[in-house]
């Protein structure tokens, strides 16, 4: 057993091509703000609740030797999960049906606060992104 206990995801660095595209849709979309930028450019975190979501330009100095970027054939991830508070499955699917293309059907799934609803979209360069409902009323 290690001698710490892990809290919360703290931020996730997902590697893009379009970085303009992408913070918008995180921005725009999501409702995420930009925290901080890089001076030299290539970085963008964003505010995402509690944690950030950093996104580093495929090719910039920051991305360093991290391979092929995001697409057709591969992508950063599987998902990353967001909760959001409230969950109205009608206004949150006439919402991104218009901005976010497509979308998965709402179904009880299990996370990290347990069973509740969420559904699945994509962003611009195709990660997956699950919205599921906070379960857990944020401390004060």
């Amino acid at each position: 057993m290690p001698p710490f206990r892990l809290q919360r995801l703290d931020h996730i660095v997902l590697r893009v091509r379009d970085l303009p595209h992408m913070v918008a849709f995180y921005v725009e979309v999501l409702g995420c703000h930009v925290e901080k930028q890089t001076s030299a450019g290539g970085l963008t975190q964003l505010r995402a609740g509690e944690a950030l979501i950093d996104l580093v330009e495929v090719g910039s100095k920051l991305d360093g030797a991290g391979g092929k970027g995001p697409g057709v054939d591969g992508r950063n991830l599987d998902h990353l999960c967001l909760t959001i508070e409230p969950f109205d499955d009608r206004l949150l699917r006439d919402w991104l049906s218009v901005r976010a293309g497509w979308m998965s059907d709402t179904e009880e799934r299990y996370g990290a606060e347990g069973e509740g609803p969420s559904l699945y979209i994509r962003d611009p360069e195709g990660n997956g992104i699950e919205l599921k409902k906070r379960l857990v009323a944020a401390a004060c």
